[in-house]
C-alpha cells in the first residue's frame, strides 16, 4: 500500500510529551494534523499548555479537547474528517501511579484504544500507530527483542498496553488495519514529563531540594531522545503496512540513574542531595532495546546519544528557570 504524499493525522495526546512533539513534527513533514487532549491533571498543566502553545502557532495544526475514553465525541471527529492515519499517544503513563489505580489505567489504554480502533473500522481509515512501552519486557534476556514472551507484565500499566496491543492485533486480523505497534524505552528530552526522573532530577537539583531515588541508582535505562522518539514515530505511520512490532529505543549502551544523575550535575554545576528510598518491586532492573528490525525496516536510527540529549534537557531546564520553579513535581 502507498503512502499519500501528504497525509492528515488524528494524534492522540497531543498535549503530552511525545504527542507534541511528533504532532509538531508531522506538521514539518508536510503533514496535516488534527490534535486531541483531555488534558488531564495527572501532572501539572503549565506543561502541558507550553507544548500545545508552540503546536497552536502551525498552520496545519489544530487541535479539540476530547478523551479517548468517548466514543461518541470521537465519533463526532471522525464524521468531520477524512483521516489517513490514527497515532495514538493519549494514555496514562507511569508504573508505581498504575498500581495506586489502576482502574484508569485500563480505561485510557486499552479501552480508548478500542474506540480509535472500532471507529477506524466503521470510517475506512487504514493505518494506526500506537505508543507501547519496554515495560512490557520485564524478566526478559537483554537486549530486547521484539519477539520476546511479554506475557508477563510486572504492572497494571505494562498490562493495560499489553491488552492494547492484542486488541490492535485483533483489528488486524479481522478487517485488515495495518497497524504499527512502537514499544519505546526511556523517553527523556526538553519539555519532559514532570514524574520522570530526568525532568524530576533536574528540577530538583536546580531548587537545591533532596532528589527521591528509588534503589541504588545501579539501574540501567536504555535512554532515547524525545526527537528521535517522534521520528520513528512519523517514520512507523508512513510505511505502516501489515502488523507490526518496533522497538524505538537509543540504540546505546545504556547508563544508569547515576550516570545520568552525574551528568545533571554537572551541565547544572550544582551537587545532588539524595534521598533513598527502597526499589520498587514493579519497576524493571535495567533495559536495553535490540533495534536491527526498525533500523533495517523503516531505515530510522536514532541520532541523539544520551550525554548530549542530557546537555540539551538541562539547557531547556536553565533557559526556562523562571516558569519552571513553579512547576509541582
Amino acid at each position: 500500500m502507498e503512502t499519500p504524499s501528504k497525509m492528515k493525522v488524528l494524534v492522540t495526546g497531543c498535549a503530552g510529551f511525545i504527542g507534541a512533539r511528533t504532532a509538531e513534527l508531522f506538521v514539518e513533514a508536510g503533514h496535516t494534523v488534527v490534535g486531541l487532549d483531555n488534558l488531564n491533571d495527572y501532572y501539572d498543566l503549565q506543561v502541558k499548555d507550553y507544548r500545545l502553545n508552540r503546536l497552536r502557532k502551525l498552520e496545519e495544526f489544530s487541535f479539540v479537547t476530547l478523551d479517548i475514553e468517548d466514543r461518541s465525541g470521537l465519533e463526532k471527529l471522525f464524521q468531520e474528517h477524512d483521516f489517513d492515519a490514527v497515532v495514538n499517544l493519549a494514555a496514562r503513563a507511569g508504573v508505581r501511579a498504575s498500581i495506586t489505580d489502576p482502574y484508569v489505567y485500563l480505561s485510557t489504554n486499552t479501552l480508548g484504544t478500542l474506540n480509535l480502533l472500532d471507529l477506524m473500522r466503521e470510517y475506512g481509515v487504514q493505518k494506526f500507530v500506537m505508543a507501547s512501552t519496554s515495560s512490557l519486557y520485564a524478566g526478559v534476556p537483554m537486549p530486547f527483542l521484539e519477539t520476546a514472551d511479554v506475557r508477563q507484565p510486572l504492572s497494571p500499566y505494562a498490562s493495560s498496553k499489553l491488552g492494547a496491543e492484542t486488541m490492535a492485533y485483533s483489528y488486524h486480523h479481522l478487517h485488515g488495519l495495518d497497524v504499527s505497534v512502537l514499544r519505546y524505552f526511556t523517553v527523556y528530552g526538553p519539555a519532559g514529563r514532570p514524574d520522570m526522573s530526568p525532568f524530576r532530577f533536574t528540577e530538583w537539583i536546580s531548587r537545591g531540594e533532596p532528589i527521591c531515588l528509588y534503589g541504588d541508582g545501579e539501574q540501567t535505562r536504555d535512554f532515547t531522545y524525545i526527537d528521535d522518539i517522534a521520528l520513528g514515530t512519523i517514520a512507523a505511520t508512513e510505511k505502516c503496512d501489515g502488523y507490526e512490532i518496533y522497538n524505538i529505543g537509543g540504540g546505546n549502551e545504556p547508563i544508569s540513574i547515576n550516570a545520568m544523575i552525574g551528568e545533571i550535575e554537572r551541565h547544572l554545576g550544582k551537587k545532588a542531595i539524595i534521598d533513598y528510598q527502597p526499589q520498587n518491586n514493579a519497576d524493571m532492573q535495567d533495559t536495553s532495546a535490540n533495534i536491527d528490525k526498525v533500523t533495517s525496516k523503516l531505515d530510522w536510527k536514532p541520532e541523539v546519544g544520551p550525554f548530549d540529549g542530557l546537555e540539551r534537557t538541562v539547557k531547556w531546564h536553565e533557559d526556562h528557570a523562571e516558569w519552571l520553579n513553579q512547576v509541582s513535581l
